[in-house]
């Protein structure tokens, strides 16, 4: 099926009666196509946000097939509803910003994913504080910029590197920053300037064995389930909205490098699915969570 004429709706607002309903209609009689449609109402719970959300993947007549004219379409519903409503194009890839240091495990994914057509994005630019995978990247093709802690790693310093990365995001029109082990804790500038737009890969469940060498701790702790956690950057830190978790059983039969090797490939693999939910947009916000559209 052509992406030319597709596209995806996102949208959330209060959970009222009547709002698939709307949706669906206006699409129908506009003559679109819906392909596949999820919903959630978030109504349960002490913590319950009492919203709504929908993502729905539709294809369009030509006389529709862009992004304004159907923003146009949704003026009345979303005003009805007092709707968040977003629409993306299928054909548009995101265009990613990878960022790294010295552990290049989830750069590699991510980059194999890309170039075997299975991660449909964009990537300008790779970004990092070593020069440790100047040779990865240009066997892809890539530009890599080093951009080192000149000078130390004060306040300043760091937040000279972070308006520095700020203009490359500009420049490349950059949709989304991967933290691919990017091993520096971000400003909460930088962190406002990313707000929903860049993805961290936490190397255990939250809020577990933080700091240096998690792997060796956990082996030092004789843990039976190591895991991996990609979530959205914030200023708290480590702390971010949740988008995807995994794990792997191990044991004692196992050394601490073991553990390590074990770990980055559920950190790839958690992380890989993380980019590409959000770049399907199938990732939305709901408070300190997230609704994932599987």
């Amino acid at each position: 099926m052509a992406a030319e004429n597709q596209f995806v709706l996102t949208l959330s607002c209060r959970d009222t009666k009547g709002i698939v309903f709307a949706v669906s209609g206006l699409l129908y009689q506009a003559g679109c196509n819906i392909i596949d449609s999820q919903q959630f109402g978030d109504l349960d719970g002490d913590d319950a946000t009492g919203l709504f959300f929908m993502r729905v993947h539709f294809e369009a007549p030509e006389q529709l097939a862009d992004v304004q004219t159907l923003d146009r379409l949704f003026a009345h519903t979303r005003e009805q509803h007092q709707m968040d409503v977003r629409f993306h194009a299928v054909s548009r890839r995101p265009r990613l910003l990878l960022m790294v240091s010295q552990h290049g495990h989830c750069l590699n994914d991510l980059l194999f994913r890309w170039k075997s057509g299975q991660l449909p994005v964009e990537i300008p630019a790779i970004v990092s504080n070593h020069t440790t995978f100047v040779g990865l990247a240009e066997s892809y093709g890539i530009p890599f910029v080093h951009l080192p802690l000149v000078g130390g790693s004060s306040a300043e310093t760091k937040r000279a590197q972070e308006r520095e990365v700020e203009a490359i995001i500009e420049r490349e029109r950059i949709d989304l920053v991967v933290l691919a082990r990017y091993m520096q804790i971000l400003s909460p500038e930088f962190c406002e300037v990313l707000r929903g737009r860049a993805i961290n890969i936490h190397h255990s469940f939250l809020p577990s064995f933080k700091g240096a060498r998690p792997y060796f701790q956990a082996h030092a702790r004789g843990v039976k389930l190591i895991g991996a956690t990609a979530h959205y950057v914030t200023a708290d830190l480590d702390e971010g909205p949740i988008i995807e978790q995994d794990v792997e059983r191990v044991d004692h039969t196992l050394s601490a490098e073991d553990f390590t090797a074990v770990g980055r490939d559920i950190e790839s693999r958690v992380l890989a699915r993380a980019v590409r939910w959000h770049v399907e947009r199938r990732v939305l916000l709901n408070g300190h969570k997230s609704v994932v559209f599987r």
